[in-house]
């Protein structure tokens, strides 16, 4: 499992092949984004097998231009998963008054070809709320 810690110009990334998940949340604006995101595709690249399932969640409040582009290869990457079986979905999450992340969401859906769940960040947090309901109830 591969866990980069946020920072004040850097997201979240949570990448967990054994459970076919991939998270990148917050800010991204790291000052070199090809360096930040290389263990990402690293880990993407050399996985020993493909999941079956894949589950990516992208939650970005803002991401400049080189970070772009890495996000771009990443999902490239993803895609290729698809030729060895691996289901993929991708959760675009968005602020609900935010078109231009919305935006962005669908251009890299429509230039890999690969469909994207569009989802409002309050949806997510409603998705938060019943995951800690059930872990509650659970215990």
């Amino acid at each position: 499992m591969l866990l980069i810690k946020p920072t004040n110009k850097t997201p979240l990334v949570r990448l967990d092949l054994d459970r076919g998940r991939l998270d990148i949340k917050g800010l991204s604006s790291p000052d070199h984004s090809i360096s930040f995101y290389k263990p990402v595709m690293d880990n993407l690249t050399n996985c020993s097998s493909t999941p079956k399932h894949l589950v990516v969640n992208m939650c970005f409040s803002m991401f400049n231009t080189s970070s772009a582009k890495c996000i771009y290869e990443i999902l490239k990457k993803v895609k290729t998963f698809e030729k060895s079986g691996t289901k993929i979905r991708v959760n675009w999450y968005y602020e609900e008054y935010d078109e231009d992340m919305l935006e962005c969401g669908e251009d890299f859906s429509d230039l890999l070809n690969l469909p994207f769940c569009m989802r409002t960040t309050e949806e997510l947090k409603v998705i938060a709320a019943q995951s800690r309901l059930k872990t509650r109830a659970l215990s």
